[in-house]
């Protein structure tokens, strides 16, 4: 059976976005990885379900390239969003993760292209909630790559934003291996399922440059939970204000960790193509 599809991407975090919302689809882990390798399938970070919910607009599911299935994406929310709301009228959809429910707008939309402003929710910071294996404070976790007494990074903030994210203050991201210390970090003891590494440079208050790893699916150029993690991180140090420019390897993420505790994140969509599965 072929399932039509959508290749998406937000600041060229690539997806392929089913709809299912008639038809089921629960594909194989070793389906996705086949789907997923981009030298020899389609290619892609993630693969996004737009399945049917009792409580929202839709449900969304995601997967990543590595076949295993994750609790939400910042970015494919905004595709999803996309999807959903073509003529951008004005209304605000719901749409459900495994990481809770979320709030989308779409602020324009064309054949191609638009932009979205997805209400991510309340960060979560307790360290079960990460979750972390041990308690500690996820302000200041006590966590160091390289030698003891002169560690190349240390001391990370760890936020969860519907999934876990662990981020590193540099000066210097174009230095940071992101791969090497990535892939280190992700399967670390204190993650029992795993985290998302996220290395912040801050440029002033209210510019952030950021580089990321995700869980399953290593480097991209950018991670819209990430970024929603990463400014939280700075604002709880007193790096930021609590409005920032997050600039990721793919381009920019205007968020704003308002005074209501949600965080909301805003930027762009672009369809790349069709195809069949």
């Amino acid at each position: 059976m072929t399932r039509s599809f959508l290749k998406m991407n937000g600041l060229g975090n690539d997806f392929v976005v089913v709809d299912a919302r008639k038809d089921a689809f629960a594909p194989a882990p070793e389906e996705i990885r086949a789907w997923g390798d981009r030298a020899s399938g389609v290619g892609f970070d993630q693969l996004i379900s737009i399945e049917s919910s009792d409580s929202g607009d839709a449900f969304m599911r995601v997967w990543n390239s590595d076949g295993g299935t994750v609790e939400t994406c910042g970015n494919a929310l905004r595709c999803v969003a996309w999807y959903l709301n073509q003529d951008a009228s004005d209304r605000t959809l719901k749409i459900d993760t495994l990481g809770g429910a979320t709030k989308a707008r779409v602020l324009r939309a064309d054949a191609k292209t638009g932009t979205a402003s997805v209400d991510m929710g309340q960060p979560r910071l307790d360290w079960r909630e990460i979750p972390l294996s041990e308690e500690m404070d996820t302000l200041r976790l006590e966590l160091k790559v390289g030698p003891y007494d002169a560690p190349l990074y240390h001391t990370p903030c760890a936020v969860s934003m519907g999934n876990p994210h662990v981020v590193f203050f540099v000066d210097d991201v174009s230095k940071v291996d992101v791969a090497a210390t990535g892939s280190l970090i992700e399967n670390h003891p204190l993650f029992p399922e795993g985290v998302n590494v996220e290395f912040a440079q801050v440029i002033d208050r209210n510019t952030i440059r950021m580089r990321v790893w995700e869980r399953g699916a290593g480097i991209t150029k950018a991670c819209g939970t990430g970024a929603c993690a990463t400014l939280v991180a700075c604002a709880r140090r007193g790096l930021t204000d609590r409005t920032a420019t997050v600039i990721m390897d793919g381009g920019p993420l205007h968020i704003q960790w308002a005074d209501n505790d949600h965080v909301f994140m805003t930027g762009p969509v672009e369809v790349e193509f069709e195809g069949e599965l």
